[in-house]
């Protein structure tokens, strides 16, 4: 396995390989990973010639607020987890390479941004877009592998691969979960015993709607109102928001007749988690 700092010796491999015609399964990351991130690595493993793995914590995605400076960050144990799925490559640039001086270009995806988590941290999904057609343009992937646990990332990036032409295929993988069905993150790492503990709750949040949903109940503000109960029975736990949505083109629903996207942003402490499904009535 390679760990490739410069974006043209990057460039240089990747175009080799296609010489060559191998395909390229792209994991884009931000380090400290986890069993999530490694079960993307392991599909992309499984579906072309090489895989590359990049970390990158991009800074242009955190507000002045947020966590840039204290987020976990281990290339030694990434590079060992790597190595053990099979990786070829880690990408791993710095932010000088990235985000030279006099830096000026960026990429916006209208609406789909300005919603959920983007209305609460304004300025982040354009920072998800901007680095991740970076990468793609430097990488020239095959297939990007993105989780589902940030479902809006998701739909973001693929409406952007779509309308900017982009020559990659995105799939979205299922979000992968703790035994008592905390979604794998990397903030997890912040939440003390007692925080942990209280971070189940939203999927338990989640798994209440999707069965209310299959009983029969089509009110979304109504769900919303048994989700948030639920919650704010744990002590350490501040809902930023909850929304139920379609899942195309993250409108709201308030009767549900099709398939939705619940969706949620809890603080459990001032640790920040996210976690959504789908459901179909």
């Amino acid at each position: 396995m390679k760990i490739i700092y410069s974006i043209k010796e990057m460039s240089d491999f990747s175009k080799k390989m296609h010489l060559q015609d191998q395909t390229i399964g792209f994991v884009p990351t931000m380090g400290a990973l986890h069993v999530g991130h490694l079960s993307l690595i392991r599909k992309a493993r499984g579906e072309n010639d090489k895989v590359v793995v990049g970390i990158f914590v991009n800074p242009m995605q955190f507000g002045p607020k947020e966590d840039y400076k204290r987020y976990p960050r281990n290339l030694k144990l990434d590079a060992q987890l790597c190595r053990q799925e099979g990786t070829d490559v880690i990408f791993y640039p710095d932010v000088r390479q990235m985000y030279p001086a006099n830096y000026k270009t960026y990429v916006v995806v209208q609406d789909l941004s300005d919603c959920l988590c983007g209305k609460f941290r304004p300025g982040h999904f354009k920072g998800v877009a901007t680095v991740v057609t970076k990468l793609i343009n430097i990488i020239s992937p095959d297939v990007a592998y993105f989780g589902q646990k940030d479902a809006q990332q998701a739909i973001i990036i693929k409406k952007m691969v779509e309308d900017l032409n982009l020559a990659v295929k995105i799939k979205a993988m299922p979000t992968i979960r703790e035994k008592d069905g905390l979604a794998m993150s990397s903030r997890n790492t912040y939440l003390h015993k007692d925080q942990r503990r209280d971070a189940v709750v939203l999927y338990q949040a989640l798994t209440q709607a999707k069965d209310l949903i299959r009983q029969g109940n089509r009110d979304s503000l109504d769900i919303i109102r048994k989700m948030r109960r639920l919650i704010n029975k744990r002590r350490s736990a501040n809902i930023q928001y909850i929304s139920i949505v379609c899942p195309q083109d993250l409108k709201p629903v308030d009767k549900i007749r099709n398939k939705v996207l619940i969706a949620l942003a809890v603080f459990i402490g001032k640790t920040r988690l996210i976690d959504n499904i789908v459901v179909s009535p």
